[in-house]
This record gives structure tokens, C-alpha cells and sequence, in this order.
């Protein structure tokens, strides 16, 4: 009895699903872009966030969106969210945050990597191999701003 006892209080990190919840390619100068002999220079904007879908289940989702420009000009913008479902079964409350915001997105991070460099190549450009994250890193200065802006009087 005790054992059984011990198996359901025991901590336990699942991956229930893992799939792409939007991705869009915007190429408003095309064909015209193609023409450019100059590369483009290229802006990355990541995010991630996470909400509970029902007891010990939560969704996680990481966002990334880049703009291409040559010159003045948009060569593309995609946008790209990879979500996954993950079940967090007796986690303690003060490591549930830090899984949902660091090893969730680390996890999903790979598959919008993947799935943004093939749009890319399909919109007809060569492929965007964006870089590694180190979302831990990213989750300890996401916390600062917060924490900065919830100290910072409202004028």
C-alpha cells in the first residue's frame, strides 16, 4: 500500500504533445526582393509563456518572430509559435515556474527552429538557422524586468 502510496506522490514531467500552433510568411516586396544583390539584416524577437489547461496539465509556447530587411525594404517576415502540452504531476509550486519557462521551452525550442528555417526556404529565401538559447538565462532576465517594473512607480 505504501508503495503505490509513494508512485502517486511522486514528481513526474511529461510531455503529453508537441505541435505547431501558428506560423505565418509575409513577403509584401516579392518577387521584386529577389532581385537585391545586398543581404539582408535580420531581427530576432523570441518569447514564451504558458498557461494551465486543466489539474497538472499546462501548455508551454515559444515565439519567434524575424524580420528581413534589405535596405529600407522588407525582404520577409515570418512568425513562428511551437506549443506543447506537458504534464507537471506533484511538483513542488516554486520549481513549476522555472520547468514551464525553462525546460519547457528548451524542449520545444528544436522543433520552431526547424519548422521556421523550412518556411523560410519555402518562401524562396535561404534558410534562417537561428541559435541556440539558453532559456535559463533568458527566464532569469525575464524575472528582472518584471521585478523591476512591478518596483517602478507609475507616473
Amino acid at each position: 500500500m505504501s508503495d503505490q502510496l509513494s508512485q502517486e506522490l511522486q514528481a513526474s514531467f511529461n510531455i503529453q504533445r508537441i505541435y505547431l500552433k501558428d506560423m505565418s510568411l509575409e513577403q509584401p516586396n516579392s518577387p521584386a526582393i529577389f532581385l537585391e544583390q545586398d543581404g539582408p539584416s535580420i531581427e530576432v524577437q523570441i518569447d514564451v509563456g504558458n498557461q494551465k489547461l486543466a489539474d497538472d496539465i499546462y501548455e508551454a509556447t515559444v515565439t519567434v518572430t524575424i524580420t528581413a530587411k534589405i535596405r529600407d525594404k522588407i525582404a520577409f517576415l515570418v512568425e513562428g509559435k511551437q506549443g506543447g502540452i506537458f504534464e507537471l504531476r506533484n511538483i513542488p509550486e516554486d520549481q513549476l515556474e522555472p520547468l514551464l519557462g525553462i525546460a519547457c521551452p528548451n524542449i520545444l525550442y528544436p522543433y520552431l527552429r526547424a519548422n521556421i528555417a523550412d518556411m523560410v526556404t519555402r518562401g524562396g529565401f535561404p534558410p534562417i538557422h537561428l541559435t541556440e538559447i539558453n532559456f535559463e538565462v533568458f527566464y532569469q532576465q525575464r524575472k528582472q524586468v518584471l521585478a523591476q517594473a512591478a518596483t517602478t512607480p507609475v507616473q
